[in-house]
């Protein structure tokens, strides 16, 4: 999707950010990434008393709306919408943003199944609005090592890429991502991320298994996929097994690539608890996972970057340069994550 046209002022300002919601999204993540990036929060969409005070806390000035209709209708005070509402009101409000012709940042998953997603492509794509989708973990260090771990060919060749999201708590947070039967769970939560990764990394997807599970809460907290991707023109393929859960009291290894040459392996995320976390104690600072051979092992340097380089890339898009993420990736993740409810469901392999 084309850059969106703004003032030609803007790569001399701060780029502006009207935010849908406040919570541990919007403020958490959204809002303390484009301040780490040089951009502001300057008009809040938030109902809660205590986000509404929070943001005017965090922001100076900010401009405080009841609802998205409200927003659209101040559109002098920001440069781009970023929707990080619940879920399942992403279709619905990108829709009327896409309606207002004003350019957005989604964020994932954008919709709740595959045609929803199509269905917010089609409608940005008809109102002329430009948007972009916050898969901001591939700017993770441990993806962009990776990517250059692969780019070297220190693995030969990959048969086989595994990534956990796993976390240890089974008393479950009381949110709506924990108690939304429709648009809660770890599939749409994590999921986006997993897959995105994968099929970065090694292209498309041509099936899915998968297993879903709910232990503690109301929707699923325990997921597995595997991933076949489309083969090589020697008929070589890669697959991807993919796990996101809560109720894991050993989480990790974070991340493991196989190859024919040797291993990439991550083993702990986040400053997750893990008991894999005794692999790393020797582990040279500025490095990030290893490289191994049965009981060899050789650090990796870290690549340069991190999350708040989405909002860095936002703020370049905003004045002319290419888009972060091409929306038509998150539909084509949505169609996999499709697939793996129907597999999980059936039981059996699920083409995409």
């Amino acid at each position: 999707m084309s850059a969106p046209s703004q003032d030609q002022d803007l790569d001399r300002r701060t780029a502006r950010i009207g935010l849908v919601g406040y919570g541990g999204a919007g403020r958490g993540i959204h809002a303390r990434l484009a301040r780490e990036a040089g951009l502001a929060v300057t008009a809040v969409v938030a109902r809660n008393p205590e986000r509404r005070a929070a943001a005017q806390e965090d922001w100076p000035g900010v401009r405080l709306h009841d609802d998205l209709a409200g927003l659209l209708a101040d559109r002098g005070v920001y440069d781009v919408v970023v929707i990080a509402s619940p879920s399942g009101l992403h279709a619905e409000h990108a829709a009327q943003v896409a309606a207002a012709g004003v350019p957005f940042v989604l964020d994932k998953p954008i919709a709740l199944d595959g045609d929803q997603a199509a269905a917010v492509v089609e409608a940005a794509n008809t109102a002329g609005t430009p948007f972009t989708v916050f898969h901001n973990r591939r700017w993770d260090p441990e993806q962009l090592t990776l990517e250059a771990v692969l780019a070297a060919g220190a693995l030969g060749r990959v048969h086989t890429f595994e990534r956990r999201w796993e976390r240890w708590r089974p008393v479950p947070q009381q949110r709506w991502k924990e108690n939304d039967p429709v648009g809660g769970g770890l599939l749409l939560d994590l999921g986006p991320h997993l897959v995105d990764s994968a099929t970065r990394l090694f292209g498309p997807v041509r099936s899915v298994y998968a297993e879903l599970r709910a232990h503690t809460t109301p929707t699923e907290d325990d997921v597995f996929l595997t991933l076949r991707h489309a083969p090589a023109t020697d008929g070589h393929e890669v697959v991807s097994r993919l796990w996101a859960a809560s109720v894991v009291g050993a989480p990790g290894p974070r991340t493991r690539v196989l190859g024919d040459a040797g291993a990439y392996v991550v083993t702990t995320f986040e400053n997750d608890a893990s008991p894999f976390e005794v692999f790393d104690e020797a582990a040279p600072a500025g490095t990030e996972g290893w490289i191994t051979r049965g009981r060899e092992r050789t650090p990796v340097p870290r690549a340069p970057g991190g999350h708040a380089d989405f909002y860095r890339a936002v703020a370049a898009w905003l004045g002319g340069g290419p888009v972060p993420v091409d929306p038509g990736d998150a539909v084509r993740t949505a169609r996999v994550l499709d697939a793996a409810r129907e597999s999980s469901r059936t039981g059996r392999r699920v083409d995409v």
